[in-house]
């Protein structure tokens, strides 16, 4: 079995994008507010987004199982206040679980927070209780910068945090740290924001002592950890200058990185410096990157054919492509034990 961990749904049916307009333009003319109740989309739109996108790729590729949130760029935490986003992240991740409904061989669900700049993050903690224990969420996407690219949050390692953390552990569902829209100039959303984002996160992990009070939380740095495996000679001389333990004693029992990184020689450089165990296959497709690489004729995210290219060991690859996504999301490994799988 193929499991991709990184899906977002980007090609949510029309009426999302337009209600999350509305929302949006009641900031400033309360007369304007959608309905509270959220956009109606049918079963049938739904499966029409669906069918002719992920689902067909996933097929192409022969990814079996897509763990699968809201949209990354639409969670714009920034935008708004904590009731802007408690409301938006409540019908993301309802819309997330339906795709799940339908078609539950193919898709778990995952969830977005409320997250809102300058809000505690304990705020959060009632969707993503709600998120996995009544819709079913597998994981958690964790946003470190919810202002957007202005950077105004505590690092992940601040005691703010902890009770989210607390819960994550409680419901044992991992999460992935994840960024939403850049609003800043200076930062492109995809091609610098995600990257500087997941760089930026390990670093914060790196200097602190979280793993200390949260033994069991499990982080999954996306994008193939950005900057991480290219620079890890550095990161091991800074865990050093810090007076901390070699990076994989003091984070790889509770990192890990997926493998949204494409072409072979990132591929290759990833696994050849992460451990298989720390490695979990995903694609983020339909994502960032859509288009066909003319050097190789296939689509830049078709991870699988990097991965399997990749001269790792059977052993190793039945690890990144499917176990250790069932170690690392117990509640997915649930979902599919349930289903015979």
């Amino acid at each position: 079995m193929i499991i991709d961990v990184h899906g977002h749904y980007t090609t949510a049916p029309a009426p999302l994008a337009a209600w999350r307009d509305a929302q949006v333009a009641a900031l400033g003319d309360p007369t304007r507010a959608p309905d509270p109740a959220g956009p109606r989309i049918s079963d049938d739109q739904i499966r029409e987004s669906i069918e002719a996108n992920q689902l067909r790729q996933m097929d192409e590729r022969g990814i079996d199982v897509t763990v699968f949130s809201p949209r990354a760029s639409f969670m714009a935490h920034h935008v708004g206040d904590l009731a802007t986003s408690t409301a938006w992240a409540r019908i993301c991740n309802d819309l997330c679980h339906r795709v799940a409904e339908l078609y539950p061989d193919r898709f778990a669900p995952a969830a977005m927070l409320p997250q809102s700049p300058g809000a505690d993050p304990a705020t959060s903690v009632a969707e993503l209780e709600r998120a996995v224990t009544e819709l079913g969420a597998v994981a958690v996407n964790l946003n470190p910068d919810p202002s957007g690219g202005h950077w105004t949050s505590p690092p992940l390692t601040d005691r703010s945090w902890y009770p989210l953390y607390e819960t994550m552990v409680e419901l044992d569902v991992p999460g992935m740290v994840h960024v939403s829209t850049s609003c800043n100039a200076a930062f492109h959303t995809t091609g610098a924001h995600y990257l500087n984002a997941d760089t930026t996160a390990f670093m914060q992990l790196l200097q602190g002592d979280l793993f200390a009070d949260f033994p069991t939380l499990r982080l999954v740095v996306p994008h193939g950890g950005g900057a991480v495996p290219y620079h890890w000679g550095r990161f091991r001389g800074l865990a050093q200058a810090l007076g901390k333990p070699e990076p994989e004693e003091h984070l790889l029992g509770n990192v890990f990185f997926d493998t949204c990184v494409y072409h072979q020689p990132g591929i290759d450089l990833l696994l050849d410096v992460i451990p298989a165990t720390n490695v979990l296959f995903a694609s983020e497709m339909i994502g960032a990157v859509r288009g066909v690489d003319p050097r190789t004729g296939h689509h830049f995210d078709d991870t699988r054919r990097y991965v399997e290219k990749a001269g790792l060991s059977p052993q190793d690859l039945v690890a990144v492509q499917e176990r250790n996504a069932r170690a690392v999301y117990p509640r997915l490994d649930a979902r599919l034990a349930r289903q015979g799988r």
